[in-house]
């Protein structure tokens, strides 16, 4: 049998004392240190019954000694205290302190007889002497566990708890040793055993109360509508904070909000949006949303790389100073443009250039009474366009140059549109006024029909008479620009990082990359970081309009500089920022958005995608570029159109005129993502190749109405496509079989083109056609084809016509949809 540890704690639980006590006790046999988990030694549990018999022994046993001897007793009770006194070692504390096994439970049981047979003794413990008041030597007179009672008391009255009294003889010699020894044996078989076990189980007891103490009477399980309501008490109670961004997917939506994607398309689908998962919200739906079921949204502030590098902040009122113009000059060519602005600033640029004509944007200034002006001299309005296309708005005034005795030009009117459509302000120069068929009324007069009417007729253009070659005027027209531009109030702030507009570029052989920029705002310095689109580099080199180098230039000034790493493009706006590192990714994203753009083929707008666009709440106006063979047909059209606005999209003719569709029609339709309607005008190769390329539509009409039909059918969303027949080839019938498994078989002869499995076949009889029916059958040689071509006989089949004959022609065509 496998011995059982008697631990420190356990033996002073038994007798009613402290662990620390028991510790105590022990020092005095030996100096090891031991802990109250420590388990007792046979040795060490019979040195402690030992002790506790010499401290806890009775005074006087007469009454022991008068009584007879007592019947076996019967299985022993367990008592509710563990302390027993001395004159009873054989009811409880016996059987307690005989935990420990089998081998120290006898020794303990045979202790009254010890003194005499000696049998008991264990070395090195000294055992009880024969006297009952003997002590062993060198025993410290202990304080006794239990105060002593005297039994001899005749008013002595046993505790009820301790059962019926007893009174054992320990003196006589006649002592069943056996009888004792056969009940520890059976108590430590089995009493401990089931000590332990009911102890186990008493604390998993304890353990599964506590349990269920914590969590509550047991529930049954919840229904799905219980989870359900329990699941939106929840949502109800908690609040819930979420970042959105401008735009969010429904399904990332979801997930913030901590739902299924169900529940948020639901919720969408009440307010009649139709999303799936993957679907794209703008931040105010998700807003709405969001609020709906129960969550608090913040807008999500993305710091891109050109929130870190380039200051966007407006500038302060105070921090503002006076800035010079920024002129355009522009008009029909041979008008003067170059003539007057050479002029002006008193040099000849003109005859350096190619038969006096520009070939190259230039950029100056010139000073009168100490305020300066920067001019840009465009040839025509093409570079004027192409920058106005990226968004760049470089010019504050345009000068528009007309000559006395030519008048209005059709380039002079496309200026006047571009200008307008630019929004900036106009001031004609009525040039060539020393000749001597100048008709200065006669150019005002033509302007009012252009929505210009002159200062001196009531209206707000200021026309100013001019000579590029005796100088008449010229300084009444600075002084009209100057005029202009202090009601315009054009102001800057110079104490920031230079911003402006990209106003030409080149590549140099020698020099590398150079670019002409306008400083619109702060002031740009050498040495500064410069992002220009998609080109990024630092200035090495800056010289001004008359080619002196210069370190710094301000709002208004034109400078020409060196240093960037590619040519950026006409019309791009610079930035100078502070971190190169930085500024090289963000032209590697710039480039990459090209990329992208270029691969997603971006679309301008059509009549056929016009309906859809305007649902979607990109397109507010419609503008159509106009374009007849005589002025009524433009007139009728431009009124007609106009007329077909309503409160969801207005139709604007931002240009008109006469004769065919040209490349700066072109180019203005594509910076005005408008439309081209041409009436008896067909366009020319140059403009028909670049509005391909831009994807700029063009619609060609020889009726009136039928082009005011489309464009009403287009805002309407009605646009019927049309349908042709292609033709695709012919065949002789020759011979015609009559088989009962497939039918009348035409055996032709397939005199031109093809004929195709697919296509549709229109019989035709004696220059009539008789029928029109699909091709049920196509063979070869006993093989079905898909076509036959020129020259080759086949079998053909129809679906429906039967009555084929000899002589009769198959005329193969398809029918496909296409748009004007």
């Amino acid at each position: 049998m496998t011995e059982k540890k008697y631990k420190i704690q356990e033996f002073a639980k038994d007798f009613a004392l402290k662990s620390a006590a028991v510790i105590e006790m022990l020092t005095k046999l030996d100096d090891t240190p031991r802990k109250s988990t420590a388990a007792l030694s046979s040795d060490e549990l019979d040195w402690l019954f030992d002790r506790m018999t010499v401290e806890n022994e009775a005074e006087n046993f007469d009454a022991y000694f008068a009584m007879k001897r007592p019947e076996p007793p019967a299985e022993p009770e367990k008592p509710a205290e563990p302390e027993a006194p001395a004159e009873e070692p054989k009811k409880e504390e016996p059987a307690k302190a005989a935990k420990p096994g089998a081998e120290a439970k006898p020794a303990a049981a045979a202790k009254p007889g010890a003194a005499k047979s000696g049998a008991n003794a264990k070395p090195g413990i000294p055992t009880k002497p024969a006297g009952a008041g003997a002590k062993r030597p060198g025993q410290s007179n202990m304080q006794p566990f239990k105060k002593k009672e005297n039994t001899n008391d005749p008013n002595f009255v046993q505790a009820r708890t301790k059962g019926e009294r007893k009174t054992v003889n320990t003196r006589t010699e006649d002592v069943e040793l056996d009888k004792y020894n056969e009940k520890y044996e059976t108590m430590s078989s089995g009493s401990v055993t089931e000590r332990e076990a009911d102890n186990r189980k008493q604390k998993i007891k304890q353990k599964s109360q506590q349990y269920n103490k914590k969590q509550g009477p047991r529930r049954k399980k919840e229904t799905e509508a219980e989870r359900l309501k329990r699941i939106a008490e929840e949502r109800a109670k908690r609040h819930l904070v979420i970042k959105v961004g401008d735009e969010i997917t429904v399904g990332e939506l979801a997930s913030e909000l901590k739902m299924t994607a169900a529940e948020v398309i639901k919720k969408l689908f009440s307010y009649g949006i139709m999303a799936s998962v993957n679907e794209t919200i703008d931040f105010d739906t998700a807003e709405i949303v969001a609020t709906e079921l129960g969550a608090k949204v913040e807008r999500e502030v993305v710091v891109t790389i050109e929130d870190r590098i380039i200051d966007a902040t407006e500038d302060a009122e105070e921090n503002l100073e006076p800035r010079s113009p920024v002129v355009v000059v522009m008009g029909h060519v041979d008008h003067g443009k170059t003539s007057i602005l050479d002029a002006i600033r008193n040099t000849h640029v003109t005859s350096t250039e190619s038969g006096g004509i520009t070939q190259h944007i230039g950029a100056y200034r010139v000073t009168l009474d100490g305020n300066d002006i920067t001019f840009l001299d465009t040839p025509g309005h093409a570079a004027f366009t192409e920058m106005r296309a990226r968004g760049a708005k470089a010019t504050d005034i345009a000068v528009l140059v007309v000559a006395a005795d030519d008048g209005i030009m059709p380039q002079t009117i496309e200026a006047i549109n571009h200008a307008k459509a630019a929004e900036v302000s106009i001031i004609v120069a009525i040039n060539k006024m020393d000749k001597p068929d100048a008709s200065p009324d006669r150019v005002m007069q033509q302007l009012t029909e252009y929505g210009l009417v002159p200062e001196e007729w009531g209206g707000e253009t200021i026309c100013v008479p001019v000579s590029a070659k005796t100088h008449q005027g010229l300084d009444k027209l600075l002084e009209s620009i100057l005029l202009v531009a202090e009601m315009k109030e054009l102001k800057a702030n110079p104490n920031r990082a230079a911003k402006g507009v990209v106003i030409e570029a080149r590549l140099d052989k020698g020099k590398g990359p150079i670019a002409t920029l306008l400083v619109q705002n702060g002031t740009l310095r050498s040495g500064d970081i410069v992002v220009a689109g998609t080109a990024v580099g630092r200035i090495r080199v800056m010289t001004d309009y008359r080619g002196r180098r210069i370190k710094e230039a301000g709002p208004s000034v034109p400078v020409e500089v060196m240093g960037l790493a590619e040519v950026p493009m006409s019309g791009d706006m610079f930035d100078a920022v502070s971190d190169e590192k930085l500024a090289r990714e963000l032209v590697e994203q710039r480039k990459q958005k090209i990329k992208d753009d270029q691969f997603n083929a971006y679309r301008k707008v059509t009549l056929d995608t016009l309906f859809s666009t305007i649902e979607a709440g990109e397109l507010k106006d419609l503008n159509i570029v106009v374009k007849a063979d005589v002025q009524g047909s433009v007139e009728a059209l431009k009124q007609n159109l106009e007329k077909l606005s309503n409160d969801e999209v207005r139709v604007n003719v931002i240009h008109g005129g006469v004769g065919a569709i040209v490349e700066s029609d072109v180019m203005l339709a594509n910076a005005s993502n408008a439309i081209i309607v041409g009436f008896h005008v067909r366009p020319d190769a140059t403009a028909a190749a670049n509005a391909e390329r831009d994807h700029v539509e063009m619609r060609m009409y020889s009726v009136i109405y039928d082009c005011i039909e489309d464009v009403q059918a287009a805002i309407k969303g009605m646009l019927a496509p049309k349908f042709r027949d292609v033709e695709l080839g012919k065949a002789e019938v020759r011979q015609v079989f009559k088989l009962s498994s497939a039918g009348t078989i035409a055996g032709s002869y397939v005199q031109s083109g093809k004929i195709a499995r697919n296509c549709k076949i229109r019989v035709v009889r004696d220059g009539i056609v008789i029928a029109e029916d699909a091709i049920a059958s196509l063979k070869r040689m006993k093989d079905d084809v898909k076509e036959v071509a020129s020259g080759y006989e086949c079998g053909i089949g129809l679906e429906k016509y039967n009555d084929i004959k000899e002589g009769d022609i198959f005329e193969a065509f398809i029918v496909e949809e296409y748009r004007e």
